[in-house]
């Protein structure tokens, strides 16, 4: 595939082992403005970019991945794109790409959920479309590489575990004197939940974990229980790689406790409309 020389060349250390450990991750690319941005455009200025990815993902205990969650789609140099909508980009540990685009201007959408054929970018010679869903829909998606003149991996590897709990809140590591004493520091949190998108993973799911920050935070001091209200997540259905499709991905938010239970906040990338759900996960509670 076209991606393979910059995956081979840029790509030398995993970073799954300091996922596990809660570790932040950054992506670093290099490319030409003009095959990249814009063909028509005489500008082949090299343009390096940086992009942060909110949520991580180590699944089977082998395999990272990292989505950018917050993302508004730009056009560079100087506008936002033509559509309000998410740009929710994904990155497998080995390169391999995707991107969903639940579009936000509430334009009514109506076709058919499925495969799209792929769009045309022999033009774009660094860029090869595996595959394409959900075309004229509010959320259409695709499974790509773009062969980058660079793509580096950077972890921040700087959280400390503090709590590891089972789904019904029994200790595994740490303490909530642990949690008590970090709390009254003002730390930040970061969630580690074992097998949260599980309800999208159909008959057989992979084992996973799915890291994300916490904003705000509340310790009930006599029940000795921590609360967190997490950033937002985007859930996929766990597998390597890490893809997108039909119906196989949503955006939620999160309100998580030292007891296991996690209350769920979820809006159908289709219709935009929420829904709510609950449940019981082992978690590992980060702070730093």
């Amino acid at each position: 595939m076209p991606g393979d020389r910059s995956l081979r060349s840029t790509i030398a250390c995993r970073p799954s082992r300091a996922i596990a450990r809660g570790a932040d991750l950054r992506i670093y690319s290099e490319f030409r403005h003009n095959p990249h941005i814009d063909v028509d455009s005489p500008d082949d200025d090299l343009v390096q970019e940086t992009m942060d990815m909110r949520a991580t993902y180590l699944i089977d205990g082998r395999w990272a991945a990292g989505i950018i969650t917050l993302r508004q789609p730009v056009e560079l140099p100087d506008r936002f794109g033509p559509r309000p909508s998410l740009s929710l980009f994904l990155y497998n540990e080995d390169g391999r790409q995707a991107i969903a685009r639940p579009h936000l201007d509430g334009v009514p959408q109506s076709a058919p959920h499925g495969p799209s054929p792929p769009a045309d970018h022999s033009r774009m010679t660094s860029y090869d479309e595996n595959a394409s869903w959900d075309d004229g829909t509010n959320e259409p998606s695709s499974n790509v590489t773009y062969a980058f003149d660079t793509l580096r991996y950077f972890v921040r590897d700087d959280w400390r575990l503090v709590l590891h709990h089972t789904s019904d809140g029994a200790v595994i590591a740490g303490s909530f004197a642990d949690v008590a004493d970090a709390f009254a520091d003002g730390v930040e949190w970061k969630l580690g939940i074992t097998g949260l998108c599980s309800d999208l993973a159909g008959d057989a799911p992979f084992p996973h974990e799915v890291f994300i920050q916490a904003g705000s935070c509340y310790l009930y001091t006599g029940r000795k229980l921590l609360i967190a209200a997490s950033h937002p997540v985007v859930r996929v259905q766990p597998q390597i790689p890490l893809r997108y499709r039909s119906d196989n991905w949503d955006y939620a938010w999160l309100l998580a406790r030292t007891d296991g239970h996690v209350a769920r906040l979820t809006y159908d990338p289709y219709t935009l409309q929420p829904s709510r759900a609950s449940g019981q996960y082992e978690i590992k509670w980060f702070c730093r």
